[in-house]
């Protein structure tokens, strides 16, 4: 740049001297004069600010941004500068040039006088060579803004969403695919009232509307100025305000009437209420358009299935953002880089990669600083908010769990949450941002991908461990306590396990990711803990086996009742899996640790007496099993528990093992749950045991010869067990009862 200006500069100094001035060309050499002042002021400043080379290496970036983008415009403003020297020359030789002049003059005043150039297009020249899709964006756009529509009046449009989803580039196809509609096409800077300003001064000169350098400084006036000459436009005009993140700054400049069209980028969802009048969300690409698009950035072959197969990875990893498909395209060009090298080398590297600005965008920012200044304002719960959502899965964060988690924080920053006008407002500041998305009907918020890992990459590890701590207990909610009492099947909430599940689920990958320091083990164990007994009650036993897996290893403490819960799961597990010898040794560890925390007659020693029970019968060892029921029923019998039906439920099924098919039937009549013997009775109230109860009976119909009822009840059982658990292991075991008894029947092609 410096030598660039050596020569310029110079040159410059030439045309004061030896050519005629005019307010015109005075008014290009001061312009010029004016930007080199400027910069050179700003350079002053930097070194001042940065006086030690590594400090100077760190803010070089945002430095040689600004080094870039003032080369572009001193450029732009020599060429004016340039234009009229060559005028100027040119009335050197009045001989030669004298009836040239006159026409020229003439059409000068005429541009200083009339309303302005008859078509006057000021429109960015990033338009990026690669822009793909948004189709249906460009269609809503046209419908729109068109000047062809026959009422005359001023029409609206704002393109919201996250920074990076791509709505200038939108912005830019639309002008340029329609440039000839329209006789005047003005595109102002709007992310700052300076910008903005400078915008409409130089719109006002090139229209003729300020024509004294005291009027080019009025910004004011200027745009008063403009905003008129729009008003009384008879031609088609656009107007597009572009990066219109803080709307107050429009307030002045919006115009109020006219033929014209007007079209806002803003992060701001409110803008398609006010200002505008109507809009489009941006978002990100899907899976399939955003693997096109990287596909097209790197030069790669889109039809190959293998490529297709490495893009949509990397897509989804990218979570379809425009801008960091832009940046990754570039950075494997440059290097290039196979795909299937990628994601290895951006899950080590993620960060300097964000960081790294490619040849292929002219965008000013990278993934590290798209987001960088709607970060740094926040504050107050939107910032205690926004820190929170990197911990919940990114898609579905529902309102409830935040409100009702809460409860338990005890924790004053955080009683926001519980509030729906604090909650409201703090989601407001990230809306207005479009740092979060929200559902309005079903009141849940989403969090792109990416958003989320720079949060998680800017907090300090103190601060990480806070808010995991936070959100640790907040997602406990949704799991029941099944460590403190005998409680059994907890059906009853199972809605909200499945609304935390993904949650807790996405929050162990982070740990595991990030390496998350632990406030408090035990409270994150026992929410492995929770999820992992609800996740074993819907049958996923091998998620919930790593679950569980990794609490064990998470409880510090080894003598507790939640640590005993744990280890009595494990034993659960094993038994489902039909692994009774394995099965038994946590189950006498957790009957252990309960024996020396507990009275003798407690509920949660019953329920260690029945599993291992439930472990004798299955490896056959039936006088030990029932010896042990007896000591569980006694318990319960004792306390009065209502887990009693669960132990006369196991008896039966164990008396039938011991071909006492009578004998199951009357100690499965005890239940008190059952005493009306129906088959209503067992599904009325949804809960899965009673469906084993169904399965049981229709067994003991079996060893009593009555199959016409077995079939019946085995049928409804299995019925039951498809709507509640899909297709389980029980669901299976009902199918296996179902098909028996259809073979006993002779109808062995319905049991095939």
């Amino acid at each position: 740049m410096l030598e660039e200006l050596s020569l310029t500069l110079p040159r410059l100094r030439t045309y004061e001297t030896s050519l005629e001035m005019d307010r015109v060309l005075e008014a290009a050499l001061v312009d010029v004069y004016t930007e080199v002042i400027c910069f050179y002021a700003r350079c002053i400043h930097f070194f001042r600010s940065h006086p030690h080379v590594l400090l100077r290496r760190s803010a070089w970036e945002d430095f040689r941004d600004d080094f870039a983008r003032t080369l572009k415009r001193i450029r732009r403003l020599s060429t004016a500068v340039e234009n009229e020297a060559d005028f100027a020359r040119m009335k050197c030789d009045r001989g030669k040039y004298d009836e040239v002049l006159g026409l020229m003059e003439k059409f000068k005043e005429t541009k200083l006088q009339n309303d302005g150039p008859k078509r006057y297009q000021n429109i960015p020249s990033t338009l990026n060579p690669r822009f793909w899709g948004r189709e249906n964006v460009l269609n809503a756009l046209q419908e729109a803004l068109s000047p062809e529509q026959k009422f005359r009046q001023l029409k609206t449009f704002a393109l919201y969403g996250m920074g990076g989803v791509g709505k200038t580039q939108i912005a830019l196809q639309y002008v340029n695919r329609h440039r000839e509609l329209y006789k005047a096409i003005l595109w102002v800077s709007a992310d700052n009232v300076i910008n903005m300003g400078q915008s409409f001064r130089e719109f006002a000169k090139l229209l003729g509307l300020s024509q004294t350098e005291q009027e080019m400084q009025d910004t004011q006036g200027c745009i008063l100025k403009v905003k008129n000459w729009l008003s009384e436009a008879s031609d088609p005009w656009i107007l597009i305000f572009d990066n219109a993140d803080n709307l107050e700054v429009l307030r002045h400049a919006w115009p109020t009437n006219g033929a014209g069209s007007v079209l806002l980028t803003t992060r701001d969802a409110n803008a398609v209420h006010s200002p505008a009048s109507k809009g489009f969300h941006v978002q990100p690409f899907d899976v399939t358009a955003g693997s096109e698009v990287l596909l097209n950035l790197v030069g790669l072959d889109c039809t190959s299935m293998s490529n297709r197969k490495k893009a949509v990875e990397i897509t989804k990893a990218l979570g379809g953002l425009p801008l960091a498909l832009t940046q990754i395209g570039g950075f494997i060009v440059q290097r290039k880089l196979p795909l299937r090298d990628f994601l290895p080398l951006y899950e080590r590297n993620a960060s300097r990669i964000d960081a790294r600005k490619t040849s292929i965008s002219d965008y000013e920012h990278t993934l590290s600083t798209v987001w960088e200044m709607s970060m740094k304002s926040l504050e107050g719960n939107a910032c205690i908010l926004f820190n929170m959502l990197p911990y919940f899965q990114p898609d579905g964060i529902d309102e409830i769990i935040l409100s009702r988690g809460s409860k338990s924080l005890h924790e004053p920053s955080y009683e926001f949450l519980q509030d729906d006008m604090d909650l409201g407002d703090a989601e407001e500041v990230l809306l207005r941002t479009s740092l979060v998305n929200k559902n309005a009907e079903d009141a849940v918020l989403s969090i792109h991908r990416l958003i989320q890992a720079t949060v998680l990459r800017n907090q300090s590890p103190d601060v990480q461990k806070k808010t995991f701590d936070i959100v640790v207990r907040i997602l406990s909610w949704g799991f029941p306590d099944t460590w403190s009492e005998d409680i059994g099947h907890q059906f009853q909430s199972w809605e909200n396990c499945e609304r935390c599940l993904p949650h807790v689920n996405h929050l162990v990958a982070q740990q595991e990711k990030h390496k998350i320091g632990l406030a408090c083990p035990q409270e994150y164990g026992e929410l492995l803990l929770r999820c992992s007994w609800y996740l074993y009650e819907r049958e996923c036993y091998d998620i919930a086996k790593s679950l569980i897996n990794a609490a064990l290893e998470t409880f510090e403490d080894k003598s507790t009742l939640s640590y005993a819960s744990a280890v009595d799961l494990s034993g659960l597990l094993e038994l489902d899996m039909n692994n009774p010898s394995k099965a038994l040794i946590p189950f006498e560890e957790a009957f252990a640790i309960r024996k020396r925390l507990l009275k003798p007659m407690d509920g949660m020693i019953a329920s260690s007496l029945n599993n291992i029970a439930l472990a004798y019968t299955e490896m056959g060892e039936l006088d030990k099993a029932y010896a042990t029921h007896e000591e569980a029923i006694s318990i319960r019998l004792g306390t009065n528990s209502d887990r009693i039906g669960n132990s006369y439920s196991n008896m039966s099924s164990l008396l039938l093992r011991m071909n006492k098919p009578d004998e199951a039937e009357d100690t499965l009549k005890q239940c008190p749950s059952l005493k009306d013997f129906t088959d209503e009775t067992f599904i009325k109230t949804g809960n899965p045991r009673f469906s084993g109860d169904m399965v049981l009976l229709s067994r003991i119909r079996v060893k009593q010869g009555r199959l016409d009822e077995a079939l019946r009840l085995a049928s409804k059982a299995l019925a039951f067990r498809r709507k509640l658990l899909g297709n389980r292991l029980k669901t299976c075991d009902s199918l296996y009862d179902v098909a028996s008894l259809l073979h006993m029947h002779g109808n062995a092609a319905s049991a095939m």
